[in-house]
């Protein structure tokens, strides 16, 4: 079978910048299920015991609180948890747009009512059959909704802390491997000495006509760009002492 079950998905923004997702297969999808599973059982059994104190309505309200939670439980977790349900916390999962945003109360809503077609014929057959096939391992109900189910653990915990500042979307498109010097060149900086942190960001951005302290501070503010940080204006920096050319005045 040519499908990868795991595979990554290049998407491009109007900005021209190239973010690569890691797209989840059946199995971490499969297994994020099942915690989630468990967590409904759960909570029917917890709510089961206090509904026994309701008599002759308990059936009634037992059969709504299962309606509730086999149809609200996926939706109500994903749009307040930015995309994932507990199980997909455990599995460092998260839903989003097949353009990277985050998933839209309608997509939600539409992936998880299609459940039940991916469970035809039986044990969910016709949805895992989905993601076998489809290169991004998308089931029916993500097709419909048009979104992806991404690893995000590791990719949390291999970004670094940035100081806040300008965020400036590049110049030019930028390459997958190109956005990864950026962002590893802004990390790493405070570990660099200024004048190696400004030698190495002119070699970055030398097509950009920049030089010196303006080719660091362009660098770093496209850095938080790729990443996806929010602008934030930071205090000024103290200016970076002249250096051979830079441009200053002798």
């Amino acid at each position: 079978m040519a499908a990868a079950l795991d595979t990554r998905r290049e998407i491009e923004t109007p900005e021209g910048v190239v973010l690569s997702e890691r797209v989840a297969g059946p199995l971490p999808r499969a297994v994020a299920w099942g915690v989630d599973l468990l967590m409904r059982a759960l909570l029917y059994m917890i709510l089961a015991t206090i509904l026994e104190i309701a008599g002759a309505f308990a059936q009634g309200l037992m059969l709504i609180v299962v309606f509730a939670l086999e149809w609200g439980y996926g939706v109500a977790f994903e749009l307040t948890l930015n995309g994932r349900t507990p199980g997909k916390l455990v599995l460092g999962l998260q839903t989003v747009m097949d353009d990277g945003t985050p998933v839209t109360t309608r997509a939600s809503i539409v992936r998880n009512l299609l459940r039940v077609a991916d469970f035809l014929p039986v044990g969910f057959l016709l949805g895992l059959t989905s993601a076998l096939v489809d290169p991004y391992g998308r089931r029916l109900g993500d097709l419909a909704g048009g979104t992806l189910v991404v690893y995000r653990r590791a990719a949390a915990a291999e970004r670094g802390a940035l100081p806040p500042g300008p965020v400036i979307p590049p110049p030019t498109p930028l390459r997958p491997d190109e956005q990864q010097v950026l962002v590893d060149l802004a990390q790493r900086g405070p570990g660099l000495s200024l004048d190696r942190r400004i030698e190495l960001a002119e070699l970055v951005g030398a097509g950009w006509g920049l030089s010196g302290s303006a080719a660091l501070d362009r660098v770093t503010a496209v850095a938080r760009f790729v990443r996806g940080d929010a602008p934030g204006e930071a205090p000024a920096p103290a200016p970076a002492p002249a250096r051979p050319g830079d441009g200053a005045a002798p």
